[in-house]
């Protein structure tokens, strides 16, 4: 008959949860090593920075909460895995082993598949699941519009200094060098810019996921009828247009597309078509400037309308793809004629 072990020690149990603490604070501080000067710089002289700055500060939102998920999900994965070791009468290395063993597991959960969990467990019935999950998808549309807002502005201000640095160059108060330097340090600030962007995204797309699998669960359908292709057709301008970075008739102008140029259109908002050119270059002009526009079906609105969980959802999807779609062509137009002296 095998001998019994004793259980663990005072002393060993108080060590266990020491370790069990630092591990916690290592997965809550593994992705949050990064300083906001090594993220957007410290540059003298940037007349964007304030616009910069609020949009690193969006950002932190979308990080913090996801790195706090896959902390919760090793703790608990370890405590359980530590827990059944030292049950089973198991003693040093066993225990750790086991509790290491628990965190791997646990936080494989929680990156993946832990907010539905969480949420399911703390449920009573079909209802408060979906509540709990409406107010969450609240909030999330909410960070994502101020996000929004914050890449927009910081987009519009970089293009109207490229504007700006034109009309410098055009009126002959700046010399062609001095106006091509400047421009080459806004396009770099530009490019950071988008890395940031593209950075905020990814993280948005990383909880986007969790949502996903809740979605499937409370609002079954809504996902499939979002991620139907956008329809797209040709098209030509009645008259020469302006194409701009945003939907908004305020919004910087990026290009000219001639009159009866052929161009393609897909669905946009708020009276807007997105167009693009036939050398890639994408912006929105007004849908009246296409006969071919009214064939468009129209684009679901950002907004929800009302609270239930099926209208959150489909608008957390639409704000997602917004951003992914903001992002991408910002990146176009900084690869390409955005900031060129000559438009």
């Amino acid at each position: 008959m095998p001998r019994r072990m004793p259980p663990p020690s005072p002393s060993f149990r108080a060590r266990l949860r020491r370790g069990l603490a630092m591990l916690t604070a290592a997965a809550m501080l593994a992705g949050c090593v990064t300083t906001r000067d090594s993220r957007i710089g410290s540059d003298a002289g940037d007349s964007c920075r304030t616009q910069l700055v609020a949009l690193d500060s969006t950002g932190n939102f979308f990080a913090a909460d996801m790195l706090r998920g896959a902390a919760v999900g090793a703790v608990g994965g370890a405590l359980l895995g530590g827990l059944l070791a030292a049950a089973t009468g198991q003693r040093g290395s066993g225990v750790a082993a086991g509790a290491g063993i628990g965190a791997v597991a646990g936080g494989v959960v929680g990156g993946t598949a832990g907010y539905l969990s969480a949420r399911q467990q703390q449920a009573t019935d079909q209802a408060s699941l979906n509540l709990a999950v409406a107010n969450d998808l609240a909030a999330e549309n909410a960070q994502l519009d101020r996000t929004q807002v914050a890449f927009d502005q910081l987009m519009d201000c970089r293009f109207n200094t490229a504007r700006q640095i034109r009309a410098e160059l055009g009126a002959g108060r700046m010399t062609r060098p001095q106006a091509e330097a400047a421009m080459a340090e806004l396009r770099n600030w530009t490019q950071r810019d988008i890395q940031l962007a593209t950075t905020i995204n990814g993280q948005i797309g990383r909880r986007g996921a969790e949502f996903d699998t809740a979605i499937e669960t409370v609002a079954p359908g809504v996902k499939q009828a979002a991620a139907a292709p956008k329809p797209s057709i040709p098209a030509r301008p009645r008259a020469t247009v302006p194409l701009r970075l945003r939907p908004d008739a305020s919004s910087p102008e990026v290009a000219r597309v001639p009159a009866r140029e052929a161009v393609t259109l897909r669905p946009g908002r708020d009276g807007f078509a997105q167009v693009e050119t036939a050398s890639g270059v994408r912006g929105y002009a007004p849908a009246q400037a296409f006969p071919e526009a009214a064939r468009l079906p129209d684009a679901a609105p950002v907004a929800a309308q009302g609270g239930d969980v099926r209208s959150l959802a489909a608008s957390n999807i639409a704000r997602r793809d917004n951003f992914s779609d903001s992002v991408g062509t910002a990146t176009r137009l900084a690869e390409g004629q955005g900031f060129e002296l000559a438009t």
